[in-house]
């Protein structure tokens, strides 16, 4: 297979991706709006979530999932009203800067203060969860308490905290922040928070206290809430093509998305340890990890907020407790609030904490061939201190890997290039006799001893490592605005001048100078194969320039291969003719 053919076969695969994606944003499923609200018996997720307590679930005496894990049950009657007044904690580490709310201990408002929102705009960190309607997102837990167990402190009790602001201290890894709830029959229960310094992964853990005189009984839940973004707009936006959504994680059914189309469809239900739920976005997620010996009861909903849109909410039900009077019991978990950096999931993995977190880096079926180039694209980082210079290095790579195929590959072009002119006479000869043009052009193969697919297998290989670094490219934060040289700043982006991908197109059109046309080419098609590398080289323009450096580097290291080549086999032939 020639190498511009091989070009245009890529090309074409892209921009049929590229369409797909777009149609699938533009005309595509949209997220549905909740249901009106119904009996909680048959519509467990329409819910009024203006009605107190509306998203919070049922206690229930083990982890079976039936209709009572998602019915809306009625408010505990000794929780505080959602009309009290709530103070807010301001928690700042060295990556985080958190708002917790005391109605209910949630987080509410999440920065991550080593990623600038906009590249323009550095000191503005990355806003991941905000409590403002039309950005709604939070991480919620709580207890519930089993029929006639008494009160407990759901996501909407109010809490005391003992300061307003708390900050991880100069010289200090951890940093603590107690929150403390109790009622008049004699229950305590102290919600604790657990931060690290350098790392986005956040301990939680509930002390339940039984001061009083009769056991009691209830789950632990968490969940995570919020509303469906604004669609990213623009051709070359990265977010337009990335997903937004739920997404979960068991043991047997491994890492699973959940669109928000998909909430009223495909709900999530089910029962099993070692497993977690999330929110993604791109380059951006949170988490919900319950302890990995815990079986929780998982489940989805679609809160209908009456005035506003839609909240999609993800929730992992604890087992039963029961802590006898005079005792306690404490119910841990994580949250992961933070960027997908493989390095920090693959780390919480081999903890034992979570498995699968890597996996919302979102590379699709890719995902074999990306996530190790991910890894090869990390270790040249190490080395070079620049990402492009690592990409460079990644290329230089992959041609010492497929040097041997590729030598094959351009010896069979040059070959094909050298037989044209005999090929074109076999046309000529044999005119519209298909049949017997084919029995002389393979009869003419088997004399020169050319394999015609000889160029094929170096690039079948080549097409999925293009895709696969698109979505490293794409889904990989490290190279969010991560800068080159000169004008190009954030190889995540376009070259703001198409210098790059004038220079992919030069190279391109240069391949064709070195590929023998097709037998059987008639002169238009040939003209038209010209022509071809520089239409699709245009479609350079609106990728990443990481992509298109790539793809520059590869294409002139080809190129320079087929020269030299070219001019070995040259030199071979006039010598052999002296």
């Amino acid at each position: 297979m020639p190498t511009t053919r091989s070009l245009l076969f890529m090309a074409l695969a892209f921009v049929a991706l590229m369409m797909w994606q777009a149609w699938e944003q533009d005309y595509g499923p949209k997220p549905a709006p909740a249901p009106a609200a119904a009996t909680a018996s048959t519509t467990p997720a329409a819910a009024n979530a203006t009605a107190p307590g509306a998203d919070v679930p049922a206690a229930s005496a083990n982890t079976a999932p039936t209709a009572s894990n998602t019915n809306v049950p009625a408010v505990p009657e000794s929780a505080n009203t959602a009309s009290t007044p709530a103070a807010t904690i301001t928690v700042t580490t060295d990556v985080l800067r958190l708002t917790i709310d005391t109605r209910g201990g949630s987080i509410v408002r999440a920065e991550l203060l080593a990623y600038p929102a906009d590249a323009d705009k550095k000191h503005e960190p990355v806003r991941l969860m905000d409590d403002t309607a039309t950005t709604y997102y939070v991480a919620q837990s709580g207890l519930v308490s089993a029929a006639g167990a008494g009160a407990a402190p759901d996501h909407q009790a109010l809490f005391h905290a003992d300061q307003t602001d708390y900050a991880l201290a100069a010289g200090t890894d951890t940093l603590e922040v107690p929150l403390t709830w109790s009622d008049a029959a004699g229950l305590r229960v102290t919600k604790v928070y657990i931060f690290q310094r350098g790392s986005y992964l956040i301990g939680t853990r509930e002390d339940i206290v039984n001061g009083g005189n009769t056991a009691w009984t209830g789950n632990a839940y968490r969940q995570l809430q919020r509303v469906a973004p604004p669609q990213a707009t623009g051709f070359n936006n990265p977010e337009r093509y990335a997903y937004v959504g739920a997404a979960w994680y068991s043991p047997e059914h491994k890492f699973n998305k959940l669109a928000f189309d998909k909430f009223t469809k495909e709900p999530l239900t089910g029962s099993f340890a070692g497993g977690w739920t999330a929110m993604l976005q791109h380059y951006f997620f949170s988490a919900w990890i319950p302890d990995k010996n815990e079986t929780d009861t998982y489940s989805s909903a679609v809160v209908d907020t009456a005035n506003g849109a839609p909240r999609y909410l993800v929730r992992a039900l604890s087992p039963s407790i029961t802590v006898a009077p005079g005792q306690s019991h404490g119910v841990a978990a994580h949250l992961y609030v933070g960027p997908t950096l493989l390095g920090q999931l693959d780390a919480i993995s081999d903890a034992g904490i979570a498995k699968g977190l890597a996996l919302t880096a979102d590379y699709g079926m890719l995902t074999p061939i990306a996530q190790p180039m991910h890894w090869f694209l990390l270790q040249l980082h190490a080395l070079v201190r620049n990402w492009g210079l690592a990409i460079i290095l990644l290329v230089l790579l992959i041609k010492l890997v497929m040097f041997k195929f590729s030598e094959a590959q351009f010896r069979s072009a040059a070959k094909m290039k050298k037989l044209s002119p005999r090929l074109q006479a076999l046309k000529e000869r044999y005119g519209d006799d298909k049949q017997k043009l084919n029995a002389a052009t393979m009869e003419l193969y088997q004399k020169e001893k050319i394999n015609p697919l000889g160029g094929c297998l170096p690039a079948l290989i080549q097409i999925p490592v293009f895709f696969a670094l698109y979505y490293v490219l794409l889904e990989s934060v490290e190279l969010r605005h991560a800068p080159f040289f000169g004008w190009i700043q954030n190889l995540s982006a376009p070259d703001p001048y198409y210098i790059l991908p004038i220079i992919n197109m030069a190279v391109m059109a240069g391949t064709t100078l070195f590929t023998p046309p097709s037998p059987g080419m008639d002169a238009t098609t040939q003209k038209m194969m010209k022509f071809m590398p520089i239409v699709f080289g245009a479609l350079f323009f609106v990728f990443p320039s990481g992509l298109v450096l790539y793809y520059a580097v590869n294409g002139g290291l080809s190129l320079l291969q087929q020269w030299v080549i070219n001019h070995r086999m040259q030199a071979a032939d006039a010598k052999a003719a002296r």
